[in-house]
């Protein structure tokens, strides 16, 4: 019998290599072909009966499996800034939203495709977790002091030479890069023994502490605008030296996510191979306790990462911290949605609970905004994590000219150290077009104008 002979009985497609070998087997011994089809279909009907058959277990065996986790309706996600969302953004979000433990999704106005799930995506499943909707990056973050200098500051040329000099020697950009000698945090005193993974990259761990890794991350000096009287940042209302960065668990976390990838690949259940990248584990197997142990250490490690930049540039400036605020946004959380607890993916989009603050940059030229969730149940609480670009590193490369940029923006108040031609302003979306789609999702609390940006200007391998 051939595949379409197959199909018309029943039999799904990665099933059939074990159906013919079944009927190949069940010829050899002596039963006529009709025979062997009515076998086959017996087999196909109550397969479970059928596991130990000398000529038909292993397609008893391979139909049992691919029954055991039958497909969920796929769930609706909402969006908003649709305006601004590509057609395969959209695709890879009903793909996540046809997993099987999927109940809910959202898609953000900076959504823009990613690997399995977009960047922008939120993605809720019950009982499992999928790495590769939390991201590569594991606990990719925001964080923002507010320094007591004083404003003029950023634009009195010693004085920027002087903050610029403290961005240099307070952070290493590059991929792999680390520091020499190493750096201090009470997170290398935690268990990271929890997985071979991190057992294995500690000492890596280590050597990148305060590191900013490569692709869109950045460390930088602005004005920050602070509008609201209870801001809940720590300072008035006013204007502020303040410094931001963004980055995550570097090496380490990229290990994490595509070791355990890889096993949810391996034991995806044959129905389910097509998934690829949205390959998932679930959470009472050993490989899922083992993933979401070591997601949560990598955001305790990206959390010191920022502490430790922060700690050094602060220093070398010669400044103290007044207030501040930080978020995750590459990264799962178990929470309760409309009565049930599930894992909530952000894959490049903020948590937005009621009250909850963050930051969302827009781009070297451009504001970030501190916001203040508003709780909206139909975003499953949270919002864009940044502009979101419009078009692909490559294509950037092969447009724009850092250098040519740099001096634009020199002659606009805006000092870049060092960054790529892929990561100029005109490669992502206009933020204020972002932050307005999302208007029922936070408030904006403050404004930053970046004045002084560092970025990764090596050539290295994106991180982000």
């Amino acid at each position: 019998m051939n595949r379409k002979q197959l199909s018309k009985l029943g039999i799904p497609e990665y099933c059939t290599l074990e159906a013919m070998q079944g009927i190949q087997s069940a010829v050899k011994a002596g039963l006529r072909g009709k025979d062997a089809k009515q076998r086959l279909i017996a087999v196909a009907a109550a397969p479970q009966e059928y596991l130990n058959d000398e000529h038909f277990g292993e397609f008893a065996n391979a139909f049992s499996e691919v029954e055991e986790i039958e497909p969920s309706t796929p769930v609706d996600y909402a969006v908003w800034g649709d305006e601004f969302i590509d057609e395969m953004s959209h695709k890879q979000m009903r793909e996540a939203c046809s997993l099987p433990h999927a109940v809910a999704g959202a898609l953000m106005p900076d959504a823009h495709l990613g690997y399995g799930l977009p960047i922008g995506g939120v993605l809720a499943l019950e009982g499992a977790v999928c790495p590769y909707a939390v991201g590569v990056d594991i606990a990719c973050r925001m964080k923002l002091s507010v320094l007591d200098l004083p404003t003029d500051f950023l634009s009195d040329d010693k004085r920027r030479r002087e903050l610029t000099t403290a961005l240099e020697k307070g952070t290493v950009f590059g991929t792999g890069k680390a520091w020499k000698p190493r750096k201090n945090h009470d997170v290398m005193d935690q268990d990271w023994t929890i997985s071979r993974i991190t057992r294995e990259s500690k000492d890596k761990a280590w050597n990148q502490l305060g590191t900013s890794g490569s692709g869109n991350h950045f460390v930088e000096f602005g004005l920050l605008t602070i509008t609201e009287e209870e801001a809940g940042i720590g300072v008035a209302p006013g204007e502020y030296v303040a410094l931001l960065s963004h980055s995550g668990s570097r090496g380490t976390g990229h290990a994490v996510c595509s070791t355990y990838s890889a096993i949810a690949r391996k034991k995806l259940p044959r129905r389910y191979a097509h998934v690829g990248r949205l390959a998932w584990l679930e959470l009472d197997t050993q490989e899922g306790q083992e993933y979401w142990a070591a997601m949560n250490l990598m955001g305790d490690y990206a959390s010191a990462n920022h502490a430790v930049i922060h700690r050094n540039v602060v220093k070398l400036a010669g400044a103290s911290v007044l207030g501040g605020v930080e978020n995750h946004h590459n990264f799962a959380w178990k929470e309760v949605h409309n009565g049930r607890e599930v894992i909530v993916h952000r894959k490049g989009a903020t948590p937005a609970g009621e009250g909850v603050l963050g930051v969302i940059p827009g781009s070297m030229a451009t504001p970030a905004y501190v916001v203040r969730g508003k709780g909206n149940a139909a975003s499953l609480h949270s919002a864009s994590h940044g502009a979101g670009r419009v078009m692909s590193r490559k294509k950037a490369n092969s447009m724009y000219r850092i250098q040519s940029v740099r001096t634009d923006l020199k002659a606009q108040g805006v000092h870049v150290i060092s960054a790529g031609s892929d990561e100029v302003p005109m490669v992502y979306k206009n933020i204020e077009d972002v932050m307005n789609a999302q208007t029922d999702l936070v408030t904006k609390i403050a404004r930053f104008d970046p004045l002084i940006v560092k970025m990764c200007g090596d050539g290295s391998r994106p991180e982000d």
